[in-house]
């Protein structure tokens, strides 16, 4: 095995971004730090950092959500932030979005929430304690701690996350 080199997988950190989105860090094999910010707006903050200053941004690229979708195409990544349970090639996703106790909709019911008619995402079943509740009617009473499995476009679920989080 002449030649072959142990190079160990790169790491990627997800630290959260509380009202922003996720920071993605990764050191390449040519200890170079870079960083992505996944807003939840959908659109992308590429950064690259000094070599001579690992903490010092070099530069920094704003995309916007069907850019950092094209390069999403580009590179592949295998990594999802924690609520992303699935993505299609058809543009759409699902996740899980909890309802907060301190929400204006804990108690009141989904139809009031106008998220299908305001974003086109759907509730396609909601998670209470030990129970999945799946396909809720408009007339379902929304619970604090309650997790919603939400599908639609990366927009639409942002907004229906926007939405849920009201208070």
């Amino acid at each position: 095995m002449e030649g072959k080199r142990n190079v160990s997988a790169p790491r990627l950190r997800a630290t959260p971004l509380p009202g922003i989105g996720v920071q993605y860090d990764l050191v390449t094999r040519e200890h170079r730090h870079l960083s992505v910010v996944a807003h939840r707006d959908g659109g992308r903050t590429v950064n690259v950092y000094r070599t001579d200053d690992p903490d010092s941004c070099l530069q920094s690229l704003r995309l916007t959500g069907s850019e950092a979708d094209s390069l999403i195409d580009a590179l592949k990544p295998s990594h999802h932030s924690a609520s992303l349970l699935y993505t299609t090639d058809l543009g759409l996703v699902a996740e899980r979005i909890e309802v907060a106790a301190t929400s204006r909709w804990n108690g009141r019911l989904l139809g009031d929430t106008r998220m299908r008619t305001e974003t086109g995402a759907s509730v396609v079943a909601v998670l209470r304690r030990a129970e999945a509740i799946p396909s809720p009617a408009p007339d379902f009473r929304l619970m604090g701690g309650d997790t919603l499995i939400v599908i639609g476009t990366r927009e639409g679920v942002d907004s229906a996350a926007s939405i849920l989080g009201r208070e």
